[in-house]
């Protein structure tokens, strides 16, 4: 929510006194919900929208979010907001678009976020997510562009399948494999000229061991 207020407050301030989001105060406002932006001259006595975006908030999103049980909209995009997505946004059931595309969030995507069954947009993309999308209900109906920009995210929509995303991180390619025993570089000539070297003295070592053993019984056999 981009507003403008023309009192002595700030915007910021006002928002986190309002417990219960009514207001009469005379702000004009600028709404992205859904992804259609919308001008108000005056703002609705009663908030069910939140639009936070382009801003440069940092930090885990706030617990206290999920307190806001008649919230239909929440847009935290482009900030640098990191941490996880937490589960309890689930409890966000009258949620219809949630947007946290362009931060910093890492770990999973919850999987109590499918029992919002309003929710129509749902953006998570270019963040640093991983692991199995959650599938269900409403996160049947998303898109690819809904998660794209976090290459560690596997499932559908995604091409990216969970099983082959396990296997290439425990296991090494063949590539990776080869390298750990170089063919190239080497200079195998040397190398069997120091092998054959090696056993020549081997064997001049062992012969005249050898013989000093043999001419030393037969001394001690002849005394």
């Amino acid at each position: 929510m981009k507003s403008v207020y023309n009192g002595e407050s700030s915007v910021l301030e006002s928002l986190m006194s309002l417990n219960s989001f009514t207001s009469q105060r005379p702000y004009s406002m600028t709404l992205i919900h859904k992804g259609v932006r919308t001008q108000f001259e005056r703002i609705l006595d009663i908030f069910t929208a939140i639009d936070l975006s382009s801003n440069n908030f940092e930090g885990d999103i706030p617990l206290s979010i999920q307190d806001l049980r008649g919230l239909e909209s929440l847009n935290l995009s482009n900030n640098h907001f990191q941490g996880r997505v937490f589960p309890s946004l689930g409890y966000l059931e009258n949620l219809e678009s949630l947007d946290l595309s362009r931060n910093k969030l890492s770990g999973e995507i919850p999987q109590q976020l499918v029992q919002l069954s309003f929710l129509a947009i749902f953006n998570v993309s270019f963040n640093n997510l991983d692991g199995r999308i959650p599938q269900g209900k409403q996160f049947n109906t998303f898109e690819n562009s809904s998660y794209e920009g976090n290459p560690r995210l596997c499932g559908e929509p995604l091409s990216n399948d969970c099983r082959n995303w396990n296997v290439s991180r425990s296991e090494p390619t063949s590539d990776e494999s080869e390298s750990l025993f170089p063919s190239e570089g080497i200079d195998w000539v040397f190398v069997f000229c120091g092998v054959g070297s090696g056993l020549v003295i081997g064997i001049v070592i062992g012969s005249f061991l050898y013989t000093r053993y043999i001419d030393g019984f037969t001394k001690r056999k002849i005394i």
